[in-house]
């Protein structure tokens, strides 16, 4: 039996931002859905999907009769050496023959045939699997794509205050030097920092442009302004609480496995339907048709017309294909153990999936809750040393390495609020679970910047 992971167990916020939010330009739950029309590689997906569908009917047609219709006509035109003393009177020389056939066919035991429909209808399970996959990859890849972008955005930002943070510490480097009251070291530590932060805004920049490239990529637009998450937005721990309900039912449940399930299933069937070309074939066959054609060369002029109408029985017994048959099955044997072994890395591979993404979001919920006490004691310890330095305790660099501390515990608070969201939406994927309604869940954590 699935189980049921309920869409609650992805991060909620605090019952204050329940409330109605103004509207914003784009939210992950908008991109999404314009990555939904748009996302080549979620359109070949469902195409493919729609092939594989086909598989069905192709395998039914094995079970159903086949008609056919075949037709001629024959222009004859002859020559007649008559000899003798009294001649028969000579046919036609220029006459048309035609005629027109109906033919139908029923397979009543074709042991391969049913065998392919089965396999058939397995292929269509396995499509559908690989695309419920490819839904979910999509889901993950616009919002690693989003938080991606929205964390270039908090690092860019960062650089920025602490480059300008930087320029108001070496302007006053600068007249504190002029004035006697600070030595040229200071003034010289606060220009290279303020070059290394000019440099940093450089490939801070640079690298927002790449991911806000690659967003464009799967929505095949630009998605203008994004939303920020929250400062205050909550997450809390998945549910269930413990890892194990997850391993199992990532190796039950997984798309990826349920695909190669039914893979392995198909494999087994290749090998009695390989084994089925040595068994006896059973056909129902009927014709029904219409000839004309010349009667005799005595009456000229003369036509035959015929009406054939059978009915009928057709055994086939296979004797002797030159070992092609035998060859065939073998080649399904080792297919089938190759399929087994894929199968059982696929569920390997779903556990491991279901670990790392559980450990994930529990580790990751502790690093946030870390950092944001972090925040907080470097906030503090800015403040006492700008009071220090204004008493002339603390030196520049103590202020420009307090300041600088800030903003690296800012945006690594951010990427760990991302890491951690995008750990729980990789768990409800290891497991099969993954949909929009969990986009649905996480959108109130964002707000319009």
């Amino acid at each position: 039996m699935r189980m049921s992971f309920p869409a609650r167990g992805l991060p909620l916020i605090l019952g204050a931002l329940l409330s109605s939010s103004p509207a914003f330009s784009a939210d992950i739950l908008q991109v999404y859905r314009e990555a939904l029309a748009n996302d080549p590689q979620y359109v070949a997906a469902r195409a493919t999907v729609a092939a594989g569908r086909e598989k069905l009917p192709q395998g039914l047609s094995g079970l159903l009769p086949t008609l056919s219709a075949t037709g001629n006509t024959t222009g004859n035109r002859n020559t007649y050496n008559v000899t003798g003393t009294t001649p028969l009177a000579a046919p036609d020389r220029n006459f048309n023959s035609n005629g027109w056939n109906l033919n139908l066919t029923q397979p009543l035991f074709r042991w391969q045939n049913f065998v392919q429909y089965g396999q058939a209808q397995l292929q269509v399970a396995q499509a559908e699997a690989n695309f419920a996959q490819a839904s979910q990859d999509l889901i993950l890849r616009v919002g690693q794509a989003y938080f991606d972008v929205l964390y270039a955005q908090e690092n860019l930002t960062a650089v920025r205050a602490s480059k300008q943070a930087i320029a108001q510490q070496l302007e006053q480097a600068k007249k504190n030097f002029e004035v006697g009251t600070a030595t040229i070291t200071d003034s010289q530590e606060a220009q290279s920092r303020y070059d290394l932060a000019t440099a940093q805004e450089i490939a801070a920049n640079n690298d927002l442009e790449v991911k806000r490239y690659a967003l464009r990529v799967i929505v095949g637009k630009d998605p203008g302004a994004l939303s920020r998450l929250r400062a205050q937005a909550t997450l809390i721990p998945p549910q269930p609480a413990t890892m194990d309900p997850w391993v199992d039912a990532a190796e039950k449940d997984s798309f990826v496995v349920q695909a190669q399930e039914a893979a392995a299933e198909v494999a087994d069937k290749e090998i009695e339907r390989n084994r089925a070309g040595h068994y006896p074939t059973l056909d129902l066959v009927a014709n029904y048709g219409r000839t004309n054609s010349i009667y005799s060369v005595g009456v000229p002029g003369a036509m035959l017309e015929t009406t054939p109408r059978n009915i009928a029985l057709q055994v086939n017994l296979p004797l002797f294909q030159g070992g092609a048959v035998n060859s065939r099955t073998r080649e399904a044997v080792a297919n089938r153990d190759a399929a087994r072994a894929n199968l059982d890395n696929a569920r390997r591979t779903a556990a491991l999936s279901a670990r790392q993404s559980y450990l994930g979001v529990v580790n990751g919920l502790a690093q946030v809750k870390a950092l944001e006490a972090a925040l907080v004691s470097s906030t503090s310890a800015l403040e006492s040393n700008k009071l220090g330095y204004e008493v002339g305790v603390r030196i520049n660099i103590d202020v420009l390495n307090a300041e600088n501390q800030v903003y690296v515990t800012k945006r690594d608070l951010s990427k760990a609020r991302f890491d951690t969201l995008m750990a729980q939406l990789k768990l409800k994927a290891a497991v099969g679970a993954l949909s929009e309604n969990d986009l649905e869940a996480i959108n109130p954590l964002f707000e319009t910047p």
